[in-house]
C-alpha cells in the first residue's frame, strides 16, 4: 500500500469510528456519515468521496476493519485449534461490544435481497480470517467445509451474542463453546467417510472408453 493509499485507509477508519455513534440513531446512512464527518473535523465532500458505496461499503469496510483487529490481539501459539477459533469470535465479539446496535442494523441492511452477494463476501471474509488466524492451510475439500461450518457457528453465536444480557457475555460464550465441539465434530465424521470412499470402486472407470495406439 502506497504512502497517500495508507493515509486515506487511516482517514476512513477515523471517520467510521466517528459514524459508528451515530448508526444506532440514523442507522447505515449519509445522515450518520455526515454526523461522523463533522465529529471527526472532516469536510461533508471528502466524507462522501472516502465512502462513495454509502451504508453497503461502510458496513463492508466495518467488517474488514473488525477482522483485522480480531487477527492482530490473537495469539495462538500455544492454543489447541477450537480454542484458536473460539477464541478469534471471542475477540471480534468482545472487540466490538460498544457497537452492537450498530451491528443490529448492519445485519438488518445485509439481510435484504439486494445485499446477499455482499452479506456473502463478508461472512465468507471473517470465517476465513478466523480458519487462517487458527492455523488453518487446508486446500481441499476441507478448506471449504471448515468455512461453511463455522459460518454456521459464527453466525448464530452473533445472532445469540446480540441479545444476550448476561454478565460479561458468559451466555454467549457458553454458547459459542457447544458451537464449536458439534464442529470440531463434525469434520472428523466428514474425514472418515472420505477415506472410506475413496477405497470403494469407482463406477465412472466402466465407462472409460480405451485409448489405442
Amino acid at each position: 500500500m502506497t504512502g497517500a493509499a495508507a493515509a486515506r485507509e487511516r482517514l476512513r477508519e477515523r471517520l467510521l469510528e466517528a459514524t459508528l455513534d451515530h448508526v444506532p440513531f440514523d442507522g447505515w446512512t449519509r445522515a450518520a456519515l455526515k454526523a461522523g464527518a463533522r465529529d471527526a473535523g472532516i469536510a461533508p465532500a471528502m466524507a462522501d468521496n472516502l465512502f462513495p458505496g454509502g451504508g453497503g461499503e461502510m458496513i463492508e469496510f466495518f467488517n474488514r476493519l473488525a477482522d483485522r483487529r480480531m487477527v492482530e490481539a490473537l495469539d495462538p501459539a500455544s492454543m489447541r485449534v477450537r480454542d484458536r477459533i473460539a477464541t478469534a469470535i471471542r475477540l471480534r465479539l468482545e472487540q466490538n461490544a460498544a457497537h452492537r446496535e450498530a451491528i443490529r442494523q448492519g445485519l438488518a441492511v445485509l439481510a435484504m435481497p439486494q445485499n446477499a452477494a455482499l452479506a456473502a463476501r463478508c461472512l465468507y471474509r471473517t470465517v476465513d480470517a478466523i480458519w487462517y488466524a487458527a492455523g488453518d492451510r487446508s486446500t481441499d475439500y476441507n478448506f471449504y467445509t471448515k468455512r461453511g461450518l463455522l459460518a454456521a457457528v459464527y453466525g448464530s453465536t452473533v445472532l445469540y451474542w446480540l441479545n444476550d444480557n448476561s454478565e460479561g457475555f458468559a451466555d454467549s460464550w457458553a454458547f459459542l463453546d457447544r458451537r464449536i465441539a458439534d464442529v470440531m465434530r463434525i469434520p472428523q465424521t466428514v474425514g472418515r467417510i472420505g477415506r472410506v470412499a475413496e477405497r470403494l470402486p469407482n463406477p465412472l472407470r466402466l465407462f472409460r472408453r480405451p485409448t489405442f495406439r
